[in-house]
């Protein structure tokens, strides 16, 4: 396997990860969906520095999603907040105070 299909594989896992961790499901499905599209669509792509361009582009990608991650919320498994007390409880921090 040449090193550009390496590279190629890794941004593809990359941006599936960071995909699948948007808290909101539309934003989530719209992101791994449009991956997936892009990557089929450029599939049969043997010119070099095309491949580069893309993988530039893809990397591009990859940065804005990590840029934009938003909180994931309790009910979609994501635990995140303040633990407080004996009972692992999660405690999240309003703009008024505690809820």
């Amino acid at each position: 396997m040449s090193s550009s299909q390496i590279k190629v594989r890794s941004l593809y896992r990359k941006l599936l990860r960071q995909g699948n961790q948007f808290a909101a499901y539309n934003f989530r499905e719209y992101a791994v969906r449009r991956t997936k599209d892009a990557f089929r669509q450029h599939m049969s792509e043997s010119d070099s520095s095309k491949i580069q361009e893309l993988l530039e582009r893809g990397n591009t990608e990859l940065q804005m999603l990590k840029f934009f991650q938003l909180d994931r919320l309790v009910v979609e498994g994501g635990k995140t907040g303040k633990q407080t007390g004996n009972r692992n409880d999660i405690v999240r921090q309003t703009e008024h105070g505690w809820d």
